[in-house]
């Protein structure tokens, strides 16, 4: 008997030792699973390293580790990302874009009538109700459906991921919008299988936002506020934490509030500007798409200094004419003070809706490139009584979370704790 257990004792020993020194001296294992965020404005790819723990957030497209999520189709080929964005100004009616919005949508003729309005390219509905784009390419109509759109966008994240890891990619975790019916994700699931990827887990994006924050590791966690400002959208969501388990207690939100509406009020004050400077209207097509360019460099500069310097070539005014300005933060907030002023009504909804001081929120999470603006931060702030945290980028952060979720998923040590989301009814309260 007492050999008996000298056997197993040292069986488990050996046991033990083998995995400790796999996990020390051995190289690490090739993720086995990415995370990919398709969003509705951009979208980026991400691992889990085992060992290390680290979460990398892949190069997709020129330096670039998110992409526009946006698609052209030309008479020469498709365009994804910022090769798409680059040519839009003369391809409007093949350039799609806010194709997320879509995504196993079913809209009704007056929701469809008022989209006609925003977007250039053409959009109808097939005989179930459900959006598509028609296009004309070398005089062919073609017919997408979001999920193409889609699936152009995660094929392109594939293939930097295989480029990144030197292997295959064939599993996925996907985020989508808390708000999401199972239409819509399913059809979220379609774009990835489109390219072969099998879809393990769909999680919420503020799930994927606590994950790469690391709160599901946190004990005294209970309240969670997640304010995720993007490109296109304001969402808002009152997350209830504990040992790991997610329940969404209310969302809010504004599907027209982001980062495109700040950039359309610098865009027009400089056109106004130039049209000042210059005696005329700009209507040049290259040129307005270079103002549109600079614009994003503008805001972004604008998040660390308090002032940048605006210089545009004009070629439609003449050969060496350049549109100079300095730009300052204070004009960026004035230009957008209602706009600003509008990211704190989704967040006092929540609250109301469930009747929670706001004292009793643990902690405040921000996701989206446009949560980056300080003066989106200053009142998130102010409001709270304390500051955000702000420890990950947080363009990043869901994808971030996605690829933890994905290393949980293929047993990626040191990862042990698994993010459920627990089935709620809860609606989203849209604000316009």
């Amino acid at each position: 008997m007492g050999a008996t257990f000298i056997v197993i004792g040292t069986a488990i020993m050996a046991i033990f030792m083998a995995g400790y020194f796999a996990q020390h001296y051995l190289p690490p294992p090739t993720p086995k699973i990415v995370g990919i965020d398709l969003g509705t404005t951009y979208s980026c790819v991400g691992v889990y390293h085992a060992v290390t723990g680290r979460v990398d957030v892949l190069e997709v497209q020129d330096g670039h580790q998110c992409i526009p999520s946006v698609v052209a189709f030309t008479d020469h080929g498709v365009l994804v990302g910022y090769k798409a964005v680059a040519q839009a100004e003369h391809n409007p009616k093949n350039t799609i874009y806010d194709a997320k919005r879509f995504i196993g949508k079913v809209v009704t003729e007056e929701e469809l009538a008022q989209a006609q309005k925003r977007y250039p390219f053409k959009i109808q509905a097939d005989k179930n109700g459900l959006a598509q784009f028609v296009l004309s390419v070398n005089n062919t109509e073609l017919r997408l459906r979001p999920e193409d759109i889609g699936s152009v966008i995660v094929n392109k994240l594939k293939l930097a991921a295989e480029a990144n890891l030197s292997a295959p990619v064939t599993k996925v975790v996907m985020s989508v919008p808390a708000e999401f019916n199972a239409l819509q994700r399913n059809y979220t699931r379609k774009a990835a299988s489109l390219t072969g990827l099998e879809v393990f887990r769909v999680i919420n994006e503020p799930t994927a936002a606590a994950l790469a924050y690391g709160l599901h590791t946190k004990p005294s966690l209970q309240n969670v506020m997640v304010v995720d400002l993007g490109g296109g959208t304001l969402d808002v969501s009152l997350l209830n934490v504990q040992g790991g388990m997610f329940l969404t207690q209310a969302m809010a939100g504004n599907n027209h509030l982001g980062g495109q509406d700040f950039n359309l009020r610098l865009f027009n004050h400089i056109l106004e500007d130039i049209a000042k400077q210059y005696n005329q209207q700009l209507t040049h097509r290259e040129d307005l798409q270079s103002v549109r360019m600079n614009v994003e460099n503008v805001k972004i500069s604008l998040t660390s200094m308090t002032s940048t310097q605006v210089a545009i070539p004009l070629k439609s005014f003449g050969q060496d004419v350049v549109y100079r300005a300095t730009m300052t933060r204070s004009e960026f907030e004035r230009l957008n003070q209602d706009l600003f002023s509008k990211v704190l009504v989704p967040i006092k909804t929540v609250l109301k809706t469930i009747e929670l001081p706001k004292d009793e929120v643990d902690e405040i999470v921000l996701v989206g490139g446009s949560t980056r603006i300080p003066k989106v931060r200053e009142l998130i702030r102010d409001f709270f009584g304390k500051d955000p945290n702000t420890s990950i980028d947080p363009e990043l952060a869901v994808a971030m979370g996605v690829s933890v979720q994905a290393g949980i998923i293929g047993g990626m040590w040191p990862l042990k704790v698994s993010a459920v989301e627990l089935p709620t009814s809860v609606k989203k309260i849209q604000i316009s």
